[in-house]
């Protein structure tokens, strides 16, 4: 019988590239939590599997669950023996959180304790894996890149909510042994990423020939930038991680004494959003009109600048599969091939 991993968030953009990851390279049978909103959906699952013959679709359960709650008896018959926890499961939408602050504690912050204080009982589990984002560590300066020891320094409700997840996870290792590893992402694109995201957003608005807003500096001159990497290599990355835990743990620097496991995810290339919009524009063939805007000086919580030092996971030989430029190639021609995934 094969092992069980958990996923939560499953139907979510990176959710469903993870569990697409693992069917294409492991034997896991995947029992997947979501609760099915506005960033997790169906319709994003069903397209994924369509090409996967049944008995690989059989690997491959959800369970509509929101994890505000606790998980109950019924929920916990299902999801016993677990190897792994993938914790994915968030609100991510910066926007959002400005907006409505407690929603994202309750989803980031409440869920991640309930999901975290039902994993302390399972008695097969080998890791406790908390998606976690270079946001908290907040802007990065110019040729500064963050270490995973990095204190935090959150300027929204999203960031700061997940960095509250992140010193659960870490106390819950601390108090009660839970296997844990948090993983720390950057900006992350892909195939059936949400419409209101920068990359979709952006193509869907070319398409329509309206003008682009580049967020800037108060300045105008300076757009933000933001370090991309692709799904799949995301997917990748988490998996060597996994794979790779002992030693990687022998070569972390902390000078805390953590018992968990922290480890960047760096991406392949800082671009700002300037540069981002000019690259759709060529592999789309649509043309570009855009302007520079005053948007993070005049909206607090948006931030010009996120880096991530990626020294440990390199170490160990891991680097992107792909290259920005070919991955945003690929992706935008995917996207014109399916422009059910550009509409709101």
């Amino acid at each position: 019988m094969s092992d069980k991993v958990l996923v939560t968030g499953g139907a979510g953009f990176i959710g469903h590239i993870l569990i697409k990851y693992l069917l294409d390279n492991t034997d896991y049978e995947i029992i997947s939590i979501d609760r099915l909103d506005y960033s997790g959906n169906l319709n994003r699952f069903s397209h994924m599997l369509k090409d996967y013959d049944e008995s690989t679709k059989k690997r491959v359960s959800i369970i509509y669950h929101d994890l505000k709650s606790e998980i109950n008896n019924l929920i916990e018959s299902q999801i016993r023996d677990i190897k792994h926890v993938f914790h994915l499961a968030a609100s991510s939408h910066v926007d959002r959180s400005i907006d409505d602050p407690m929603t994202f504690v309750y989803d980031n912050v409440v869920a991640t304790a309930n999901l975290l204080n039902y994993s302390r009982n399972l008695n097969h589990l080998e890791n406790f894996v908390y998606f976690s984002t270079d946001e908290v560590f907040g802007p990065a300066p110019k040729n500064i890149n963050f270490k995973e020891w990095d204190r935090y320094n959150s300027t929204n409700p999203y960031s700061a909510s997940k960095a509250g997840g992140e010193e659960l996870a870490i106390a819950f290792e601390n108090t009660y042994g839970l296997p844990v590893i948090i993983t720390h992402t950057m900006n992350v694109f892909g195939e059936r990423q949400h419409p209101e995201k920068f990359i979709p957003n952006t193509l869907w608005k070319l398409k329509r020939g309206e003008k682009i807003l580049i967020h800037s500096d108060s300045t105008k001159t300076k757009p933000g930038s933001r370090h991309y990497i692709y799904a799949e290599d995301v997917a990748r990355a988490v998996m060597f991680v996994v794979e790779n835990k002992d030693k990687l743990m022998n070569k972390k620097e902390d000078i805390y004494g953590a018992k968990c496991l922290k480890v960047n995810i760096p991406g392949a290339k800082e671009l700002n959003n300037l540069e981002i919009a000019q690259l759709i524009s060529r592999y789309s063939g649509f043309e570009l009109n855009f302007e520079l805007v005053d948007f993070h000086s005049s909206r607090p919580g948006h931030d010009l600048r996120y880096a991530l030092d990626g020294t440990l996971i390199r170490s160990l030989g891991w680097n992107h599969k792909h290259s920005i430029e070919d991955s945003f190639e690929k992706l935008i021609h995917w996207f014109l091939d399916n422009p059910e995934w550009l509409d709101f």
